[in-house]
Protein backbone atom coordinates (compact mmCIF):
# COMPACT_ATOMS: atom_id res chain seq x y z
CA UNK A 1 0.00 0.00 0.00
CA UNK A 2 1.10 3.18 -0.88
CA UNK A 3 0.53 6.18 1.88
CA UNK A 4 0.72 10.14 -0.01
CA UNK A 5 3.04 12.18 1.91
CA UNK A 6 1.50 15.64 2.84
CA UNK A 7 3.20 18.74 3.03
CA UNK A 8 2.03 21.40 5.54
CA UNK A 9 1.88 24.71 4.41
CA UNK A 10 3.77 27.16 6.85
CA UNK A 11 2.01 30.36 6.82
CA UNK A 12 3.52 34.24 7.40
CA UNK A 13 0.71 36.17 7.14
CA UNK A 14 2.52 39.42 8.03
CA UNK A 15 3.66 42.06 5.44
CA UNK A 16 7.86 42.37 5.13
CA UNK A 17 8.13 46.09 6.83
CA UNK A 18 6.02 44.63 9.49
CA UNK A 19 8.93 42.35 10.40
CA UNK A 20 11.10 42.57 13.64
CA UNK A 21 8.37 44.74 15.47
CA UNK A 22 6.27 43.52 18.94
CA UNK A 23 3.37 43.00 15.90
CA UNK A 24 4.99 40.13 14.41
CA UNK A 25 6.20 38.75 17.43
CA UNK A 26 2.53 38.52 18.18
CA UNK A 27 1.93 36.69 15.67
CA UNK A 28 4.11 34.67 16.12
CA UNK A 29 2.88 33.99 19.93
CA UNK A 30 -0.41 33.37 18.78
CA UNK A 31 0.77 30.88 16.45
CA UNK A 32 -0.53 32.54 13.07
CA UNK A 33 3.25 32.88 11.67
CA UNK A 34 4.36 29.82 11.40
CA UNK A 35 6.59 29.87 8.76
CA UNK A 36 10.34 29.05 10.12
CA UNK A 37 8.73 27.99 13.76
CA UNK A 38 9.38 24.68 14.69
CA UNK A 39 8.76 23.08 17.91
CA UNK A 40 12.69 21.35 19.75
CA UNK A 41 12.14 18.34 21.26
CA UNK A 42 16.10 17.22 21.76
CA UNK A 43 19.16 19.38 21.23
CA UNK A 44 19.94 17.97 17.81
CA UNK A 45 16.67 19.44 16.57
CA UNK A 46 18.65 22.72 16.48
CA UNK A 47 21.13 21.20 13.96
CA UNK A 48 18.23 20.61 11.70
CA UNK A 49 18.32 24.81 11.28
CA UNK A 50 20.73 25.01 8.03
CA UNK A 51 21.65 28.11 10.31
CA UNK A 52 22.73 25.96 13.05
CA UNK A 53 23.85 22.60 11.69
CA UNK A 54 27.56 22.91 12.13
CA UNK A 55 27.32 23.85 15.55
CA UNK A 56 28.51 21.29 18.37
CA UNK A 57 25.75 21.67 21.18
CA UNK A 58 27.32 18.29 22.78
CA UNK A 59 28.72 20.45 26.11
CA UNK A 60 25.21 21.50 26.91
CA UNK A 61 22.56 18.77 25.25
CA UNK A 62 21.85 16.86 28.60
CA UNK A 63 20.80 20.43 30.90
CA UNK A 64 18.87 21.54 26.90
CA UNK A 65 17.30 17.77 26.99
CA UNK A 66 16.43 18.09 30.63
CA UNK A 67 15.12 21.38 30.26
CA UNK A 68 13.05 20.39 27.49
CA UNK A 69 11.48 17.37 28.64
CA UNK A 70 10.55 19.14 32.20
CA UNK A 71 9.02 21.52 30.18
CA UNK A 72 7.17 19.55 28.36
CA UNK A 73 6.01 17.98 31.48
CA UNK A 74 4.69 20.82 32.91
CA UNK A 75 2.60 21.92 29.79
CA UNK A 76 5.08 24.19 27.87
CA UNK A 77 6.61 23.75 24.71
CA UNK A 78 9.83 24.87 23.15
CA UNK A 79 10.16 26.55 19.59
CA UNK A 80 13.04 28.19 17.32
CA UNK A 81 12.11 30.45 15.50
CA UNK A 82 13.23 33.13 12.64
CA UNK A 83 14.58 36.22 13.80
CA UNK A 84 12.07 38.15 11.76
CA UNK A 85 9.63 37.74 14.85
CA UNK A 86 11.46 39.59 17.27
CA UNK A 87 11.75 43.00 18.20
CA UNK A 88 16.01 43.96 17.60
CA UNK A 89 17.81 42.01 20.07
CA UNK A 90 15.53 40.01 21.84
CA UNK A 91 16.73 36.58 22.09
CA UNK A 92 13.61 34.64 23.34
CA UNK A 93 9.75 35.29 24.85
CA UNK A 94 7.66 33.75 26.77
CA UNK A 95 4.40 33.14 26.27
CA UNK A 96 2.04 32.97 29.81
CA UNK A 97 -0.94 32.12 27.24
CA UNK A 98 -0.18 29.63 25.78
CA UNK A 99 2.43 28.75 27.65
CA UNK A 100 5.19 28.27 25.09
CA UNK A 101 8.22 29.82 24.48
CA UNK A 102 10.32 30.86 21.33
CA UNK A 103 14.32 30.86 20.86
CA UNK A 104 15.48 34.15 18.20
CA UNK A 105 17.11 31.75 15.86
CA UNK A 106 19.92 34.52 15.45
CA UNK A 107 21.29 34.21 18.70
CA UNK A 108 21.57 30.52 18.96
CA UNK A 109 24.81 29.84 17.95
CA UNK A 110 26.59 30.68 21.05
CA UNK A 111 25.61 27.29 23.30
CA UNK A 112 26.27 30.12 26.61
CA UNK A 113 23.81 32.19 25.11
CA UNK A 114 21.07 29.46 24.66
CA UNK A 115 21.04 28.03 27.75
CA UNK A 116 20.87 31.51 29.10
CA UNK A 117 17.62 31.87 27.06
CA UNK A 118 16.48 28.49 27.90
CA UNK A 119 16.91 29.02 31.63
CA UNK A 120 16.01 32.72 31.56
CA UNK A 121 12.15 32.06 29.58
CA UNK A 122 11.99 28.23 31.43
CA UNK A 123 12.04 30.24 34.35
CA UNK A 124 9.33 32.48 33.48
CA UNK A 125 7.39 29.13 33.05
CA UNK A 126 8.09 28.13 37.22
CA UNK A 127 6.70 31.01 37.69
CA UNK A 128 3.48 30.93 35.61
CA UNK A 129 3.05 28.17 37.87
CA UNK A 130 4.25 29.73 41.11
CA UNK A 131 0.76 31.66 40.22
CA UNK A 132 -1.46 28.73 40.99
CA UNK A 133 -1.22 26.57 37.65
CA UNK A 134 0.63 27.17 34.29
CA UNK A 135 -2.09 26.95 32.68
CA UNK A 136 -3.26 30.89 33.73
CA UNK A 137 -2.23 33.80 32.62
CA UNK A 138 -0.58 34.88 35.28
CA UNK A 139 3.19 34.12 36.98
CA UNK A 140 4.18 35.12 40.56
CA UNK A 141 7.79 36.01 41.69
CA UNK A 142 9.78 32.48 43.55
CA UNK A 143 12.16 34.04 45.78
CA UNK A 144 11.73 36.49 48.36
CA UNK A 145 13.02 39.47 46.51
CA UNK A 146 15.62 40.23 48.87
CA UNK A 147 17.23 37.09 48.13
CA UNK A 148 18.25 37.54 45.04
CA UNK A 149 21.82 38.60 44.52
CA UNK A 150 22.38 42.28 44.44
CA UNK A 151 24.63 41.46 41.13
CA UNK A 152 21.53 40.61 39.15
CA UNK A 153 19.13 43.03 41.17
CA UNK A 154 21.18 45.72 39.47
CA UNK A 155 21.80 44.41 36.15
CA UNK A 156 17.70 43.88 35.93
CA UNK A 157 17.06 47.71 37.21
CA UNK A 158 19.40 48.65 34.53
CA UNK A 159 17.71 46.26 31.64
CA UNK A 160 14.39 47.11 32.33
CA UNK A 161 14.59 50.93 33.26
CA UNK A 162 11.68 51.76 31.06
CA UNK A 163 9.92 48.60 32.24
CA UNK A 164 10.08 49.33 36.17
CA UNK A 165 7.36 47.16 36.79
CA UNK A 166 8.76 44.04 35.37
CA UNK A 167 11.95 43.84 37.47
CA UNK A 168 10.65 41.79 40.20
CA UNK A 169 9.65 39.09 38.18
CA UNK A 170 12.80 39.41 35.42
CA UNK A 171 15.69 40.06 38.10
CA UNK A 172 15.12 36.94 39.33
CA UNK A 173 14.91 35.18 35.89
CA UNK A 174 18.05 36.63 34.94
CA UNK A 175 19.57 35.21 38.04
CA UNK A 176 18.14 31.99 37.35
CA UNK A 177 19.77 32.10 33.31
CA UNK A 178 23.53 32.15 34.54
CA UNK A 179 22.82 29.84 36.96
CA UNK A 180 23.21 26.00 36.07
CA UNK A 181 20.50 23.66 37.70
CA UNK A 182 17.82 26.43 38.79
CA UNK A 183 15.20 26.31 36.32
CA UNK A 184 15.55 22.56 36.39
CA UNK A 185 14.99 21.98 39.78
CA UNK A 186 12.20 24.44 39.66
CA UNK A 187 10.45 22.79 36.88
CA UNK A 188 10.65 19.76 38.58
CA UNK A 189 9.06 21.06 41.24
CA UNK A 190 5.93 22.13 39.91
CA UNK A 191 6.16 18.72 37.54
CA UNK A 192 5.85 16.90 41.05
CA UNK A 193 2.81 19.59 42.26
CA UNK A 194 5.66 20.35 45.13
CA UNK A 195 6.22 24.34 44.29
CA UNK A 196 4.82 25.91 47.27
CA UNK A 197 6.62 23.20 49.80
CA UNK A 198 9.98 23.77 48.13
CA UNK A 199 9.53 27.17 47.79
CA UNK A 200 7.87 29.19 49.96
CA UNK A 201 5.65 31.80 48.81
CA UNK A 202 5.87 35.27 49.53
CA UNK A 203 3.06 36.62 51.41
CA UNK A 204 1.25 38.14 48.70
CA UNK A 205 1.58 34.80 46.40
CA UNK A 206 0.10 32.87 49.39
CA UNK A 207 -2.56 35.18 50.02
CA UNK A 208 -3.82 34.56 46.81
CA UNK A 209 -2.97 31.09 46.61
CA UNK A 210 -5.47 30.69 49.54
CA UNK A 211 -7.83 32.72 48.06
CA UNK A 212 -8.18 30.52 45.21
CA UNK A 213 -7.81 27.08 46.88
CA UNK A 214 -4.50 25.95 45.57
CA UNK A 215 -3.27 25.83 48.96
CA UNK A 216 -4.16 26.04 52.85
CA UNK A 217 -3.36 28.66 55.06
Amino acid sequence: MRVESKTIQLTDPIKEEEHFTPHAQGCMLLQECTDHVKELKTVSDLNKDNYLVNVDYSLVADEFNSLVRSLNTVGAKVFLADSRYFPSGHRGVYHTVSNNFFLNVDYMRRTGTLMSVMRHEGWHAAQDCMAGTIDNSLIAIIHHEDDVPQMWQEMARRAYILQPSAIPWEKEAIWAGKTEGMTARALESCARGTMWTDYDPTPMTREWLVENGYIKE
